[in-house]
């Protein structure tokens, strides 16, 4: 499950990545148009921001904007850097794995079998699936609830 840091730190990229030929965008603008605690967004852009995510300009005209293309931010690195790993279990991580206590045999247990499997679909997707890409989806849903056809070059 995403944690509200994950889900409004996606939120605010999507909202960047809408807004991304328009410059820099105020933090208290994005606070305010999608609805997140102020406070809690300046940590998360910081985080964003550190982990070369984002980039901020300081001074007038100055704000935060993605630091690549929304083609080229996928989701699953944004997860991994505001949650962690991926997998619902330690012992499902490849890049956090803690071993359980109560296995005998962490070969053969079913739980983290499925986790795994778990794991690694969640990863497919999430590794394929861009900022750019879930803009296209929203538009595409966005036209079928209103009726209108889009049109795709």
């Amino acid at each position: 499950m995403l944690s509200m840091k994950a889900k409004y730190g996606l939120r605010a990229l999507l909202s960047l990545a809408r807004q991304e030929n328009q410059g820099p965008v105020l933090i208290s603008e994005l606070a305010e148009k999608e609805s997140i605690p102020k406070k809690f967004l300046e940590l998360i852009l910081l985080d964003l921001k550190n982990h070369g995510i984002l980039q901020s300009k300081k001074g007038k005209g100055g704000g935060y904007s993605l630091s690549r293309r929304p083609e080229a931010i996928k989701l699953g690195r944004v997860i991994r850097v505001l949650d962690g790993p991926l997998a619902p279990l330690p012992c499902a991580s490849q890049t956090a794995y803690v071993p359980c206590d109560e296995c005998e045999d962490e070969k053969t247990c079913g739980i983290r079998l499925v986790m795994k499997d778990v794991r690694d679909a969640m990863a497919t997707i999430l590794d394929s699936t861009s900022l750019a890409d879930v803009l296209h989806q929203v538009e595409k849903a966005s036209a079928q609830k209103t009726g209108v056809p889009t049109y795709q070059i």
